[in-house]
């Protein structure tokens, strides 16, 4: 198994580093252990706040459509058992600022998104590439990436799959601080502790009150993005969709 995930406390900020080499591919496997570390920074009660990133170029290049087993499944059905394993990483108490040194595409957006908070660095890429797939966006970010930039902007990245810098969504909110690839990980861990220096059961009921039935809205968003993403899956479209990725190419779709 590539994937693995080191949890280390900084006073009190817990570092969740993932890695899945060499894209940092979203798998079930992943997103258990980066929820399983969740778990464990939840029962803790010397963490106040949480930073999550990755290792290598990529903070994570979404799932991998190209294998034939590439979520990392056991069962008959890979994308319920992935959503799963998000729906948990959705139900962490407390705050998470994702730190994004690359490339945040598709799941690997869902996943930054997830977190409360996100510092980038230049070199950070953001996208809902899915249209340019054939497929149907899902980590629930048809209900959370309106949420953090809103409609309009979000109608935008679904529907043009375009990637976009951080400097253009900075003012967006979807970066909330931006760095140097030299100084990112040190400038989330000293965010992540402005946060983990105020009283703990203010930091946590004052986010549930904001978050109020997010996790909800998540879990019925879910439902829905798979129940599509299940029917997109049988369609030439897609099957044309991730040919074109694999070769670099656009698409050649028929509607069909």
């Amino acid at each position: 198994m590539s994937e693995h995930v080191d949890l280390q406390r900084h006073g009190h900020v817990a570092l969740l580093r993932f890695r899945n080499p060499p894209l940092n591919f979203a798998t079930v496997g992943l997103l258990r252990l980066i929820a399983d570390a969740l778990d464990r920074s939840d029962a803790d009660d010397a963490v106040r706040a949480i930073v999550l990133a990755s290792e290598g170029k990529s903070f994570c290049a979404g799932a991998d459509l190209v294998s034939a087993n590439g979520f990392g499944a056991s069962g008959s059905d890979p994308l319920r058992e992935f959503y799963d394993q998000a729906l948990r990483i959705f139900a962490s108490r407390k705050p998470i600022i994702a730190s994004v040194q690359g490339a945040a595409i598709g799941a690997g957006l869902g996943l930054a998104i997830a977190a409360d908070f996100r510092v980038a660095s230049p070199e950070a890429r953001f996208s809902a590439n899915f249209v340019k797939l054939g497929f149907h966006p899902g980590f629930a970010l048809t209900h959370t990436l309106p949420r953090v930039i809103g409609q309009q902007r979000a109608a935008l990245m679904f529907l043009s799959g375009a990637r976009y810098k951080t400097e253009e969504v900075a003012g967006w909110g979807l970066v909330d601080r931006a760095a140097s690839a030299e100084s990112l990980n040190a400038a989330t861990l000293q965010f992540a502790a402005e946060i983990a220096e105020n009283a703990p059961l203010s930091l946590r009921t004052t986010r549930a009150t904001l978050r109020g039935d997010l996790l909800e809205k998540v879990r019925a968003t879910l439902v829905h993005e798979h129940g599509v993403q299940i029917e997109l899956q049988k369609t030439e479209d897609f099957a044309e969709g991730v040919r074109a990725m694999t070769e670099r190419r656009p698409g050649n779709f028929k509607g069909h």
